[in-house]
């Protein structure tokens, strides 16, 4: 594996490794505040920690916010602001671990969108018996579940939502990825979360009122948490994206680990959920169609190299 292959496939690790953690952090942070003004809070704060590195490493920061503040602020609606308006609102109405579960067939949803979107970023029979294989393992996590605890029109609707972030999630990644080159990495990160937080917020008072009462040490403990673990994982998969040679569909399957570690940390963190065989057995299955993959990229790097 190349230098850069390995670089990207560590930084990609590293992001949804990071992410993988939210399910948990987000559940806790919920029992003392609302959804939307918990993540208008959180992403706005996320910015604010991007924003000194992204002017530091681009002092025309203010000149291309001027020149792109469309795609800025469609970027800052989708990614940000609709995107985690029905995440929190979502996961609010369903267990932590099945909300790692949804979001982690997400590689199969942005890979449908890149074959439509994306030219040279087509689905070969490869990838998508890999894809599928992938998408049977976090079958099996999910029906471990208690068939209890996620039914009902409540828990439905909190599914249906997470499923819509799935189709977002690929729309969203195909537009940054086409913009390579356009717009700093560090500035669309910075930017889309300080203007898609602030919305966030702001929406709140009106829909959930604002609370403002003081809260535990927890509370903030997990605020401060998701506020890094954004600023750091979507900085990461920013700058991926806008990769010479990276498609989004490949990129994206590294989301498999998300249902992963999130199921695990899911475990350990909140008391009422718990594992079952069937999870690790379909945990096994996601580690090894990355594995796979990641094989069959190897395999096809090595006949390009030939070749030329």
């Amino acid at each position: 594996m190349s230098d850069t292959r390995l670089n990207t496939a560590f930084l990609a690790i590293l992001a949804c490794i990071l992410w993988s953690s939210a399910f948990a952090s987000v559940k806790i942070g919920l029992q003392f505040t609302t959804p939307l003004q918990f993540a208008g809070t959180r992403f706005f704060i996320s910015g604010l920690l991007v924003f000194p590195l992204a002017f530091r490493f681009n002092p025309s920061f203010f000149r291309v916010l001027k020149m792109q503040w469309k795609m800025i602020l469609l970027i800052a609606f989708l990614q940000t602001f609709l995107q985690y308006a029905l995440f929190y609102t979502g996961i609010n109405l369903i267990p932590a671990a099945v909300g790692a579960i949804l979001i982690g067939s997400q590689p199969l949803f942005v890979s449908l969108v890149a074959h439509f979107t994306m030219p040279g970023d087509r689905m070969t029979l490869k990838k998508t018996l890999v894809i599928l294989f992938g998408i049977l393992g976090v079958a099996l996590v999910s029906l471990a579940k208690d068939p209890g605890s996620a039914t009902g029109h409540v828990a439905l609707l909190g599914i249906s939502l997470l499923i819509a972030i799935n189709i977002l999630s690929g729309f969203t990644n195909v537009i940054i990825a086409r913009e390579k080159g356009m717009i700093p990495p560090l500035v669309i990160s910075s930017t889309s979360m300080i203007i898609g937080g602030g919305a966030l917020f702001l929406i709140s008072i009106p829909l959930e009122g604002l609370h403002a009462a003081p809260k535990p040490g927890v509370y903030y403990l997990s605020l401060g948490w998701l506020s890094l673990l954004s600023a750091i994982a979507i900085s990461i998969w920013t700058v991926l994206l806008k990769r010479p040679g990276i498609k989004v569909s490949d990129l994206n399957f590294w989301k498999f680990l998300i249902p992963l570690f999130g199921a695990v940390l899911s475990w350990i963190l909140l008391e009422s959920e718990k594992p079952a065989p069937v999870t690790i057995s379909g945990m096994l299955i996601i580690a090894s169609s990355l594995v796979i993959l990641n094989l069959v990229h190897r395999k096809n790097h090595s006949i390009i190299k030939e070749k030329a």
